[in-house]
């Protein structure tokens, strides 16, 4: 998780020399430089251009995106900043650069919404945003004009709407205050308001790449590779079910129970990988525990082929860890009770039956019968939370 979070540091610090990644048309606004004038629609269905924020003495060119866990974790502080200095003059406007086609599933494990137009409304709802949010994402042409290199990316304009501040909303990704040690939008937005020059004028951005629709290509390969994982299924008693739940790991363990035969259970087992791929950059395992006959281990290998649910690459060497070669199961016993004690007592024995496992072995929540695949991941997410955390 630690390395994880550099890593996105490391390549949002990089992103001002990635030319390399950056589509043709892309631009880098210095300071000084007058604002790129846009034309862009937002989530009131209503299209809003550079001059309806004249009103402002400084405004706030703010890009995020609905799937970013550092534009999750500090928005809220831009929010605070923007409720305690309107009345002063400062203005915001929130823009999404991103394109889904640009995203790879795995980079969607911090957040229920995609950065689809739609799922816009969702987040900006869920997070309270009291500016206008708009999408940039069909063309890009916004985030190129004005150089944006993650999310979020701000560009702060002064009242003749000339750039005297870009980068970070400030030094921390997590949530809350009290970790933001240079609160570097707060000094700029403060001094510009106050008629002082801006102390620090360019900071890099900490966050998430834009994610150019130019990707795409990318992520194609990157789902060819995923249908490509091998799949296979071992025989487990209720001994190994044990050790499973116990899980002495780091990781999070999605249990789900199945069979073939079972409709909720085939029904919805595509949910149950899909939330699993998108933890792919998480500390996150889904183990599937088939209770088809043993003579029809075949047919219950064939299921988790058909939709994809091997072993990922990036979990093979700690399973291997473990003693183990596979994610999926099917119990080998006769009877149902020793399954039940080993698994979870308070369960009916009723199919589906989903588990999510901390670390050390602990319930994080269970249910019986069919979930959708936005009730889990909701329900996941709640637990995992959709922030980096301090430690982790």
């Amino acid at each position: 998780m630690k390395r994880l979070s550099l890593t996105l540091l490391l390549l949002a610090a990089l992103a001002p020399f990635a030319s390399a990644q950056n589509p043709p048309g892309f631009k880098e606004l210095k300071i000084g430089d007058p604002a790129p004038a846009f034309s862009l629609i937002g989530i009131d269905g209503k299209t809003m251009s550079l001059e309806d924020f004249k009103d402002s003495k400084v405004l706030a060119v703010a890009f995020t995106s609905n799937h970013c866990p550092v534009s999750n974790a500090a928005f809220p502080r831009l929010i605070q900043l923007y409720q305690e200095l309107k009345d002063k003059g400062f203005g915001v406007v929130a823009i999404n650069p991103n394109h889904p086609d640009g995203l790879r599933p795995d980079e969607l494990g911090y957040s229920k919404y995609g950065d689809s137009f739609e799922e816009m409304k969702g987040n900006a709802r869920d997070k309270g945003f009291p500016f206008p949010y708009l999408y940039d994402g069909e063309t890009q042409t916004t985030a190129m004009a004005y150089g944006c290199l993650a999310t979020p990316h701000i560009f702060l304009f002064d009242q003749d709407r000339k750039l005297r501040y870009k980068g970070r909303i400030d030094d921390s990704r997590f949530p809350g205050n009290e970790h933001v040690k240079s609160p570097d939008l707060r000094n700029a937005v403060s001094a510009l308001l106050e008629g002082r020059p801006v102390p620090v004028e360019v900071t890099s951005p900490l966050g998430c790449s834009t994610k150019w629709r130019t990707k795409k290509e990318q992520v194609l390969k990157d789902d060819e590779k995923w249908a490509a994982v091998p799949v296979s299924i071992e025989m487990i008693d209720s001994a190994g079910v044990a050790k499973l739940r116990a899980n002495p790991t780091n990781k999070y363990r999605l249990v789900n129970v199945w069979s073939t035969t079972c409709a909720p259970c085939v029904e919805e087992f595509p949910g149950l990988v899909k939330v699993a791929r998108r933890m792919g950059l998480r500390p996150f395992e889904l183990i599937t525990l088939s209770t088809d006959l043993p003579a029809d281990k075949d047919k219950a290998e064939a299921f988790l082929r058909k939709y994809r649910a091997g072993l990922p690459g990036h979990l093979k060497a700690g399973v291997e860890s473990e003693g183990r070669s596979t994610n999926s199961y099917l119990y080998s016993e006769p009877g149902i009770d020793a399954l039940v004690k080993a698994l979870d007592p308070e369960w009916s024995g009723v199919q589906p039956h989903t588990l999510f496992i901390k670390p050390g072995g602990e319930i994080a929540f269970r249910h019986t019968g069919k979930i959708s695949e936005a009730e889990l991941l909701e329900k996941v997410l709640e637990v995992m939370t959709p922030y980096f955390q301090p430690g982790k």
